[in-house]
């Protein structure tokens, strides 16, 4: 423990071998709680608040403890800026001969097989995909690590690219020809390999639960497993604890079985028609739900004719599918491989037609082409804990944003993580003297017809008084367009609308403006760092509660209920302050910035659980006058003194703007 408060003393490994490096009390004390966990099976939880340098805090420990290290963040963007910018800067320093891997899920790398399969047999391509399978075939012939991240000449939803990756379903493994050259296994060879391994939490767990092939055997291997961004991990998990069915999946496994028919199987006309038929009846489920996205009860769903008679029809397909593939097991290895895969969907599909089983919640999600059909458990922290009792390695937990009032029970009685061991690591920002929040008064209702006007007009206020760039963070996208319908034509300076173009884009187009104002929901709350007077405005036009049409909100608190627990204290609450915490974080990014925070709900004075969202918001100065806000913002940001490097902060000094996937 001693050996890791040195390094980040004001002489120590890290001063010395970092230009600007300043150290800083809570990032020692995190580093040497982590350095502390001994114990086999060893569990911490801490939140680190934005500044406390937390990327350092859990590096320098697992660096100089040796063994096996797995890290994994929230998403792929902040997996490559871990992995690429800051693991190296402290490696390099503290330990030069670590080995250090880039891993990432299966979707994200080049499959050799299906690539030439497809391009051997297009099935179903039109001329936008024949001219995306050219350019991915001209990069394969140069790429070395078959990463599709170096193809940036592909938009990221390109429909080449699920022609050109394996799922778990359709991977042959070892009996593919292409195994030896395949960049997946490379990969995971590597990480197999390395010290240190870096994933994302989407990757850890549904490898976690599949055991897919090759990962699985890093876990059990691991001395230490750290999760960053950790406020995203319960929701992330109960995805992959969940039994889903998607019309996709069913598409995609009826134009490979036509492409075996047209290349192996040719005398199996059965196999093919039945593959014309599942085809069709996937699309024909998905014409039962409205054109528009939308979530939904898939219970209630059920109950409709049209939908009840399209799912009983495709249930039926699925079976007689079965049954003639089954017919032809032995012929080809990848026929065979179909048959598992649509053994798997049949038997989901059984599972999510048994809505009498308690425990779950039942929903579906649409999209404008397809419909997917889930059954998730109201609750992982059974699996998931049993995950963290069967392995031997230390656990640490870190977010800036993981207690509410105060308190971890929330985030830990979701995951099954003991809070016995947590800490709670304040900012060394000073939110008194940097930020002021203000709760406007006079405001109607959220639900009131007169409040997009009342938003509207506080943004050009806040417009005419704030020189540089202001977020406008909503809970609905209808709210956002509404906003957006009356300000955008009004303003003198950019105003940018979520939807417009990339999210990225839009972020850099924030920045280079300097004065813009970004509309945005959900995905805008999170994995945003933008600095200085380019953002000195953040406004949330309501708290955060998450929509009561939520069927897994629905279900968590119908048996919130059965349990006799009150679902808005222990689950609805809890969820909208982590939510609010996260979109509050976006305002102060460093020591020399300056800005306003505006919450424009009435709840949080009115209501006595407001008290419990103030206390979870970081100490700045608050106000009821709009006016006294702006006349903060109005006034000339302090001069920059006693900045803070970003080898000191790590993880919250990214080159250009961050953003979540």
């Amino acid at each position: 423990m001693s050996e890791v408060r040195a390094v980040f003393a004001p002489k120590g490994a890290l001063s010395k071998s970092l230009p600007g490096f300043q150290p800083r009390p809570a990032q020692q004390a995190m580093a040497a709680a982590i350095a502390a966990l001994e114990k086999p099976g060893a569990q911490l939880v801490v939140e680190a608040e934005t500044g406390t340098g937390k990327t350092f805090a859990y590096l320098a420990p697992a660096l100089l403890k040796g063994g096996k290290v797995i890290l994994s963040t929230g998403t792929r963007n902040l997996q490559e800026q871990l992995f690429h910018r800051d693991l190296p800067r402290l490696r390099e320093a503290l330990a030069p001969r670590s080995v250090a891997a880039l891993l990432k899920g299966r979707s994200n790398y080049l499959c050799i097989q299906r690539l030439e399969q497809n391009i051997r047999h297009p099935v179903d391509a039109d001329e936008l995909v024949l001219d995306q399978l050219q350019t991915v075939r001209d990069w394969a012939n140069r790429s070395k690590s078959g990463d599709l991240s170096e193809l940036t000449s592909l938009p990221e939803d390109a429909p080449v690219l699920p022609r050109v990756t394996s799922t778990i379903d359709n991977c042959l493994g070892r009996d593919c020809p292409h195994y030896e050259d395949c960049y997946l296994v490379k990969a995971r060879k590597e990480a197999l390999e390395a010290d240190i391994v870096v994933v994302n939490h989407h990757l850890f767990c549904a490898d976690l639960v599949l055991k897919d092939t090759g990962f699985g055997e890093l876990i059990p291997a691991a001395d230490l497993i750290v999760f960053d961004e950790a406020h995203q991990l319960p929701d992330i998990a109960s995805q992959y604890f969940s039994d889903t069915v998607s019309t996709r999946q069913i598409v995609e496994w009826c134009r490979d079985v036509q492409l075996l028919y047209k290349t192996v199987v040719r005398d199996a006309r059965s196999l093919s028609q039945i593959a014309e038929q599942l085809e069709r009846g996937a699309r024909d489920l998905r014409l039962c739900f409205p054109i528009d996205p939308e979530r939904g009860n898939w219970r209630d769903a059920l109950n409709k004719d049209d939908l009840s008679q399209s799912s009983t029809r495709l249930g039926e397909l699925l079976s007689r599918a079965r049954a003639i593939c089954k017919q032809l097991l032995g012929r080809d290895k990848d026929l065979d491989n179909c048959y598992e895969r649509l053994e798997l969907i049949h038997k989901r599909w059984e599972l999510l037609h048994n809505t009498a089983v308690t425990g779950y919640s039942y929903w579906y999600e649409s999209t404008p082409r397809h419909v997917s059909m889930h059954r998730t458990p109201l609750s992982v922290a059974e699996p998931f804990g049993k995950q963290l009792a069967e392995q031997d390695a230390r656990w640490v937990f870190t977010s800036a944003t993981l207690t509410v009032n105060g308190s971890f029970d929330y985030f830990c009685e979701r995951l099954g993580v003991s809070n016995k061991n947590t800490m709670i690591l304040d900012s060394p920002f000073d939110f008194q003297k940097q930020a002021m929040l203000c709760l406007p008064r006079y405001l109607p209702e959220p639900h009131e017809r007169s409040m997009p006007q009342a938003l509207a007009d506080i943004v050009r206020q806040i417009v005419a008084h704030n020189s540089g760039g202001t977020f406008v963070l909503f809970t609905s996208h209808r709210m956002l367009q509404l906003v957006a319908a009356l300000v955008q034509d009004t303003l003198s300076r950019p105003v940018l609308i979520q939807g417009q173009t990339s999210k990225r884009e839009l972020l850099n187009q924030f920045v280079e403006a300097g004065n813009g104002v970004l509309l945005g929901t959900s995905s805008f709350w999170e994995g945003v760092d933008v600095r200085g007077d380019a953002l000195r405005c953040v406004m949330i036009d309501k708290l955060p509660f998450s929509s009561p049409d939520e069927p897994l909100l629905q279900a968590r608190v119908e048996d919130a209920k059965l349990r006799g627990l009150d679902p808005f204290a222990t689950i609805q609450i809890p969820q909208a302050v982590i939510t609010m915490k996260q979109g509050a974080g976006r305002l102060v990014r460093d020591v020399t910035d300056r800005g306003v925070l505006i919450i424009c709900d009435n709840r949080l004075v009115t209501r006595q659980y407001g008290a419990t969202f103030l206390a979870s918001l970081p100490a700045m100065k608050r106000t009821r006058s709009l006016q006294q806000a702006l006349d903060f913002l109005h006034q000339a940001p302090p001069p920059e003194s006693g900045d803070v490097s970003e080898l000191g902060a790590a993880e919250e000094h990214p080159a250009q703007p961050v953003t979540s996937k």
